[in-house]
């Protein structure tokens, strides 16, 4: 389970420095019990700009607290991080909305968009606020391309007690690209991964932002994988997915180009994960600009055809 601070419970609502260095100390507390299981909260730089006292920044809040109290503080959100748009996934042309209020480009969007891509995120948020409630239903609103609505349900903390009972009872988090492949493996039962997918991660220094970026193309192709009719037609859900995903300058997915094809077609050909006699051409990539990694996947993905995913790791078309 992935973690963000919710920005949006920052909204002018202390007018005593008290009231928010307890608000700030009960958030700060959060992230250590989050610490002590091996997780992060992910901030947003941006934070550091809302007003949690009216007419003053954050920023400017925190400055007027003790050192002891400021220093790990603004070290979080201005060098430590982990920060979510470094990694983001939801775009600003994804209607997000709570309660009828729009939270596209808000850490509520990003987790609840993460979540919609079987990517369990929650969020912890300061007390009081607006946002004193769980869980918190986000709708992912889709009627101009003609498809369902979705709704995630995100739990929302702002006591450490309770999101410490909470960590106790999940699987300690992905520390390791042999903790993704195990994820992988038993979470998309859609997809057929060769046997020694993984292996070209062992030599890449482990990131969770990269291996969460993995499992979140890894998601999108086990969906489109399942996005046919009975008659083998590609659904508007799979077509949403194709034009969102696999068509564009932003494409996460993309077939190599032709001097690559040419250039490099025996690193792009892998042995056949069902047939040691047989090998797949695989040029089609899902692709990340965080460590330049690329995952390999067998393509055109068809109806009641296997999807196989037969490499994880560097860029193999390096000029």
């Amino acid at each position: 389970m992935e973690l963000f601070f919710n920005d949006l419970s920052i909204h002018k609502q202390f007018h005593k420095i008290t009231s928010f260095r307890d608000a700030l100390a009960r958030l700060m507390a959060m992230r250590e019990v989050a610490k002590e299981f091996g997780r992060e909260v992910y901030s947003h730089r941006v934070l550091l700009t809302r007003e949690a006292m009216p007419n003053m920044p954050m920023q400017k809040t925190i400055g007027r607290l003790a050192e002891s109290e400021r220093r790990a503080v603004m070290i979080w959100l201005t060098r430590g991080g982990p920060f979510w748009e470094d990694i983001r996934h939801h775009s600003g042309d994804d209607y997000l909305e709570v309660r009828d209020d729009v939270v596209t480009e808000s850490a509520v969007g990003e987790a609840a968009y993460r979540t919609l891509h079987d990517i369990e995120c929650s969020l912890v948020s300061f007390t009081p606020s607006d946002w004193d409630y769980s869980p918190i239903e986000v709708i992912w609103r889709r009627e101009a391309e003609q498809l369902d609505n979705r709704c995630a349900t995100l739990e929302n903390w702002g006591d450490a007690c309770k999101l410490k009972a909470k960590l106790k009872d999940l699987e300690p988090p992905i520390q390791s690209w042999s903790n993704l492949r195990s994820a992988a493996t038993n979470r998309y039962s859609r997809l057929t991964f060769a046997d020694d997918c993984f292996e070209p991660l062992e030599g890449v220094p482990f990131a969770k932002g990269a291996a969460g970026r993995i499992l979140f193309l890894l998601g999108i192709l086990d969906r489109l994988a399942s996005a046919f009719d009975a008659d083998g037609k590609r659904t508007s859900e799979g077509h949403q997915i194709h034009q969102d995903y696999f068509t564009g300058d932003r494409a996460l997915f993309s077939d190599s180009s032709d001097s690559e094809k040419r250039n490099f077609r025996k690193e792009l050909t892998f042995r056949h994960p069902n047939d040691s006699q047989d090998s797949l051409f695989c040029p089609w990539h899902g692709k990340m600009s965080h460590m330049t990694l690329r995952v390999h996947f067998s393509s055109p993905v068809q109806a009641g055809k296997p999807v196989y995913v037969v490499y994880a790791g560097p860029k193999l078309t390096k000029q």
